[in-house]
């Protein structure tokens, strides 16, 4: 095995862009409306739908590129993943609608956040890494009462995957609507939107598909449409015009956008999936499942304390407390004196946690390199470990 030479840059998303992700953005500027960005969209939109695990389309304009042989659209949006969902919540609920949201994270109570700005709530807030309480969830759905039940799928702020099979099968059964924050998720751990009977769900680019911050997806079925449509035609919208997922919608079918996307951002993006493609998605799945296994085994042997409950342990990425009398200046000399990367904790968990992402294309090399360097930090820091075979974890 190569060893990896260099910086380790090992945060939860953004993530290392391939060569050929920025050489596509280098491109000179073409016009939005002209057939060779419909020939983007449509690279595009086949490479969406390959990392949504959804059917697949021909990269080809003028073939309805963002549809395929199911009930599923994908649609790029030229904002992050927080304007991705945005757009799904504020378009598909009414004022007066009221949807479920259980939350475990940063991520998980912004969803809450967002949808208090378009409809009525009820935020079910549970402790950081901690797993949801299915029976409580289930209760509150039996009431029959709310419009949808939104979860952020993979909670990068406590390293922890919901039990997504598990929730939309209740939703299933109580006729409840399910929505998916998969910005963290997508491309990055198995995600079946058609077994789930998911209406709508967000993805970003710099995160588990490995492409330029500032642009996002969403993929959605006939049932979110046809609300959305109803809710336009029948004016009760929440304010939006940006947003409008009906005026993007209409422009579909022409490979384009109502106003002028992010053009370079999406050449980038359409490079980072198809280098998805080549390594197979299922391949993607199995490395960052693989990475994290190996960075949680090896923490846990040398007695670090992980945030998330162990059934449900993200594979891209892993939330791991600082052990005492260190703090967030072990990363600042982890960066400085080692060239490594990590990222710290949001909120209360500031200054006792830090975390390692294991989406994207890193590799294991530069994995088993970043945790050497970590180990090491740790020992200059005071911290007592053990000597291991780092790379016999991986």
């Amino acid at each position: 095995m190569a060893e990896h030479t260099g910086d380790c840059f090992l945060v939860p998303g953004p993530v290392r862009m391939n060569q050929r992700c920025l050489d596509a953005m280098a491109t000179p500027v073409i016009t939005a409306r002209g057939p060779e960005f419909r020939d983007v969209m449509a690279e595009l939109n086949s490479g969406l739908r390959y990392a949504f695990n959804l059917a697949p389309s021909k990269p080809e304009k003028k073939t309805q590129s963002w549809a395929g042989d199911d009930d599923y659209k994908v649609m790029a949006v030229s904002g992050s993943g927080t304007a991705a969902m945005e757009m799904i919540i504020a378009n598909r609920f009414r004022s007066n609608d009221l949807v479920l949201v259980p939350t475990n994270g940063k991520f998980g109570e912004r969803v809450a956040e967002m949808c208090k700005r378009f409809c009525n709530v009820k935020h079910i807030k549970y402790e950081w890494g901690r797993a949801f309480d299915l029976y409580e969830l289930e209760q509150q759905l039996e009431r029959k009462c709310y419009e949808a039940l939104l979860i952020c799928h993979n909670e990068t702020s406590s390293g922890i995957t919901q039990d997504a099979p598990a929730i939309a099968e209740m939703c299933h059964r109580n006729q409840t609507s399910f929505i998916l924050d998969g910005i963290t998720s997508i491309g990055g751990l198995p995600v079946d939107l058609d077994g789930w009977n998911v209406e709508a769900a967000a993805m970003g680019a710099q995160k588990c598909t490995a492409g330029p911050s500032g642009i996002a997806a969403i993929a959605f079925n006939s049932r979110f449409y046809e609300r959305c449509k109803a809710i336009k035609e029948q004016e009760d919208v929440n304010a939006l015009f940006y947003l409008d997922f009906i005026s993007a919608f209409k422009k579909g079918d022409d490979d384009q956008t109502p106003w002028t996307p992010a053009i370079n951002l999406a050449m980038g993006w359409a490079q980072a999936l198809n280098i998805l493609k080549d390594e197979g998605l299922e391949n993607r799945w199995q490395r960052c499942q693989e990475l994290s296994t190996g960075v949680q085994n090896l923490f846990l042997d040398l007695g670090f304390e992980l945030l998330a409950d162990i059934s449900q342990r993200s594979a891209t990425v892993t939330a791991i407390m600082y052990p005492d009398g260190i703090d967030d200046n072990w990363r600042s000399d982890l960066k400085n004196k080692f060239e490594t990367q990590v990222i710290g904790a949001q909120d209360h968990l500031k200054g006792k946690m830090f975390r390692i992402g294991s989406m994207g294309e890193t590799t294991k090399e530069e994995m088993i390199e970043g945790c050497r360097r970590m180990l090491e930090c740790f020992k200059q820091h005071g911290h007592d470990l053990a000597d291991v075979d780092v790379a016999s974890y991986f």
